[in-house]
């Protein structure tokens, strides 16, 4: 990027609110550009400016933070995003609304757009190590390409510190991973998503829903629920209600195992979720008699399950596994395990609504 820009400087813009957009305004966007929602990339477009406004707000942003919107759409939230942080790098995988995006900033914030203009290594096309389209610097950057994806090779500019972005159902949870995974200067993260998975993500250990999301988002961040959306201030309305959930970066629990391996743990806890923990793990351990030796030596009680456990003992389990491996060296008598309590009655699972 250009070393003149106030980022370089280290001194934050001066900021105000764009034009956000209304209902007739999204409605007429989307008309002159020949778009009609779809259900396959679980297109729900905000049209309430206010719900704007809230969501900027519930996301916390400094002025001179760097954010990064993962399905922008046709700009409501990166209207709201640019009158609250200092660049906003944009990441759209439709091509139809990619192309139209810039224009629709220039429009509604032209000072955004006049910033991008300035930078001489702003670029427009493809480029082939990333297979991503990048347009504008330094306040507002397109990226075109799947978030599922990126890297951070891929976005121009200043690392992330923030993510807000209003994700599909279908993807949420994938997307959210991998960009805590490979965006590591992501220091808060608000998304905006379906009820359903917005209170699986917030879950805590013991909870009906707590679940493989819960535990993996926990890797990363503290999570929280941060507020409830409702049906109408979305075009087209969708038949859920939605939720805001916030993420604050912490780190990763303090073990000798890789988060690969202990994600596999996860996995395999969580797959039989209704069985004990021994049972479960048996194919991952290779043996009930196995997995009760390492569910011991972590200091977990065989008989618990999997929604009992937080994200540290599952830690603990793939440490204890890598322990006890051959050629591990000596290990010391496993520890005591606390009595295990009564048998919950087992509950029927209900499939998450599409």
């Amino acid at each position: 990027m250009n070393s003149s820009d106030d980022g370089a400087a280290g001194t934050a813009p001066t900021l105000r609110e764009p034009a956000l957009l209304g209902p007739a305004e999204v409605r007429a966007l989307a008309e002159r550009l020949g778009v009609r929602p779809t259900k396959q990339l679980g297109q729900n477009f905000v049209i309430d400016p206010n719900t704007i406004r809230r969501i900027v707000r519930a996301a916390g942003l400094r002025p001179d933070d760097t954010v990064v919107e993962i399905g922008p759409g046709l700009g409501s939230l990166t209207l709201g995003l640019l009158g609250a942080a200092r660049r906003v790098v944009a990441v759209e995988i439709d091509p139809v609304l990619a192309a139209a995006l810039p224009a629709t900033i220039a429009e509604r914030f032209p000072e955004a757009a006049a910033d991008s203009n300035t930078d001489a290594d702003a670029t427009i096309g493809a480029d082939s190590t990333t297979d991503a389209h990048t347009v504008g610097a330094p306040r507002f950057t397109l990226v075109q390409a799947d978030a599922l994806r990126i890297t951070s090779a891929q976005l121009p500019g200043p690392a992330p510190t923030a993510m807000v972005a209003n994700l599909p159902y279908n993807v949420a949870v994938p997307v959210l991973l991998h960009m805590l995974e490979h965006f590591p200067s992501l220091e808060r993260v608000l998304i905006m998503v379906q009820a359903e998975v917005a209170d699986r993500l917030a879950a805590e250990p013991g909870g009906r829903v707590y679940g493989v999301p819960s535990v993996k988002a926990r890797w990363y961040a503290s999570v929280r629920r941060a507020g409830s959306i409702g049906k109408n201030v979305f075009w087209p309305a969708p038949h859920v209600e939605s939720g805001l959930v916030a993420l604050e970066r912490r780190e990763p629990p303090t073990t000798l195992a890789s988060r690969k391996e202990v994600f596999a743990v996860v996995d395999a806890a969580f797959a039989q979720r209704r069985k004990t923990l021994r049972a479960a793990l048996s194919g991952w351990a290779g043996s009930a008699a196995r997995a009760e030796e390492i569910l011991r030596r972590a200091g977990v009680d065989p008989a618990a399950r999997g929604e009992a456990l937080a994200v540290d003992q599952y830690a603990a389990i793939a440490e204890a596994a890598n322990a006890g491996a051959p050629g591990a060296g000596p290990q010391p008598e496993p520890g005591p395990v606390p009595e295990p309590g009564p048998t919950p009655e087992p509950e029927q699972e209900q499939e998450p609504t599409p």
